[in-house]
């Protein structure tokens, strides 16, 4: 539901506030009727916009982005901004080689700390890993070269990070076809942006009907005409692609689209450089959620080992309570510069 959240919630979408005193964290919280991530976190600390940190500290407890009544959900608290792990392994001349780019915040790039959140954690998963090897990251930020020719070619035996298709109602996409995916490094809300005085609710699919929407061009649309949601093949909603995030949020805000969808991180700082952070509000209830993943050539020889590699080393990292530590440090970090 599309509520009036404060000019400082709306200024951050995540996790801006100071810290809260009298917060009720490390505690556990049985799930009410009613109740959204928005609403648990304005009731545990005080702020809305710290959903964020309840979504990414329960992974293993959510069924997808929506608190389901009478689950229960562990409260964490907000941690100190400390400096990335050591990465001993991580060296020019090494066994394994991985790819990535820049310009993909707070996932990847070159001046974020610790190179951005994915970037560590790919660090911390390969460092825990069983037989673990030296590898390096190379960074290129045209993107459109990493796939193909790059690493379809092997001349990196891996890179990050990468959403993956629909591969089983599309298994023909060329990504499906020609790349392994790894196990989700991280799962990215997908959310709806509309105008705060329009009354924009999506409570169910069935609301979306007749609207609508805006992604940019070149976006994955897979989560708009998926199994049970055929809302493109079916034309229940008409989708426009602008060229750019922002020119879907400036249609938004003529009214020209309902809403525009692009995932919760791009839309926050969409709304930041664009002015329309007064204008514009996220709707509470996700549209969906996609994983970011690494990506390994079907021709590579040790594909599969690499697979195995890096989903046993994320597996520890889980296990051990790290990899909650490096995304809740990383979303403080993101949150903050948008203020």
């Amino acid at each position: 539901m599309l509520k009036k959240l404060s000019l400082y919630l709306v200024l951050a979408l995540g996790l801006v506030s100071p810290a809260t005193a009298w917060a009720i964290c490390d505690v556990d919280y049985r799930v009410q009727p009613g109740d959204t991530l928005f609403s648990i976190a304005e009731h545990h600390y005080g702020d809305r916009g710290r959903w964020t940190l309840i979504y990414y500290g329960n992974q293993s407890r959510l069924t997808g982005p929506v608190a389901e009544p009478g689950k229960i959900l562990h409260i964490p608290c907000a941690t100190g901004v400390s400096a990335p792990d050591a990465t001993p392994l991580r060296r020019d001349d090494a066994e394994m080689k991985l790819l990535t780019g820049g310009g993909f915040g707070p996932f990847t790039d070159q001046n974020l700390p610790g190179q951005g959140l994915i970037t560590e954690l790919v660090n911390a998963a390969l460092e825990l890993t069983p037989s673990p090897v030296s590898y390096s990251i190379t960074w290129e930020n045209d993107w459109s070269k990493h796939l193909f020719p790059k690493l379809n070619d092997k001349e990196f035996d891996m890179g990050f990070p990468w959403f993956k298709p629909d591969c089983e109602t599309t298994p023909q996409d060329e990504r499906c076809v020609n790349f392994h995916f790894s196990d989700p490094l991280i799962t990215v809300p997908i959310m709806l942006f509309a105008r705060a005085d329009s009354g924009f609710t999506f409570e169910e699919d069935s609301d979306l009907e007749g609207k609508t929407l805006c992604r940019p061009k070149g976006y994955f649309t897979h989560d708009l005409d998926r199994p049970g949601r055929r809302w493109l093949t079916e034309e229940k909603i008409i989708l426009v692609q602008a060229d750019t995030p922002a020119a879907c949020f400036h249609l938004v805000d003529e009214g020209r689209v309902d809403a525009a969808t692009v995932n919760l991180f791009l839309g926050a700082n969409t709304l930041i450089q664009e002015g329309l952070r007064d204008s514009i509000l996220p709707v509470e209830r996700p549209l969906s959620e996609e994983g970011l993943h690494v990506v390994i050539s079907k021709r590579h020889w040790r594909g599969t080992s690499h697979l195995y590699r890096i989903n046993a080393g994320l597996k520890a990292l889980k296990k051990d309570g790290r990899f909650e530590e490096i995304v809740a440090r990383h979303l403080e970090l993101f949150w903050a510069q948008l203020q």
